[in-house]
């Protein structure tokens, strides 16, 4: 590698989707168990804000614009499907848009009720990082 990162790190872009009752989108990947907020790898020369928008496209069929994110920050935790690796996910919030169906690699949609009690079925990122940011 040219740089200092760690071969097991993997980055990745993820959004933020609410509904109108403020219920939070996550999906679960063909073949893993694990459920996630959608998003994915940069590709070369992309920003992390530009993945986001293009995984979100692929993955839920949404169509968002880059300048409608807002940076929530940027979590390091054990990733999810990898075993060995860790996720160091950039993170967005935008408003609620509508999400009908999962497309790609995407097996199931599931909306989350963070003042319900947690599903054992979260990504760590999700779980330890972003979940306590959103209250």
């Amino acid at each position: 590698m040219t740089d200092s990162v760690p071969s097991t790190l993997i980055r990745v872009s993820a959004v933020v989707l609410r509904d109108e009752a403020g219920h939070i989108l996550t999906v679960r990947k063909r073949g893993t168990s694990r459920f996630m907020l959608p998003g994915g790898k940069p590709e070369a020369g992309e920003s992390a804000a530009q993945a986001a928008v293009r995984e979100c496209q692929e993955e839920i069929h949404v169509t968002l614009e880059a300048a409608d994110l807002e940076l929530l920050g940027t979590f390091t935790a054990p990733a999810a499907n990898e075993p060995g690796h860790q996720v160091e996910g950039t993170v967005f919030l935008h408003a609620a848009v509508e999400v009908d169906r999962p497309a790609a690699e995407i097996d199931e949609l599931r909306w989350l009720d963070p003042a319900a009690p947690l599903p054992g079925d979260l990504a760590p990122l999700l779980e330890h990082h972003v979940l306590p940011l959103l209250g």
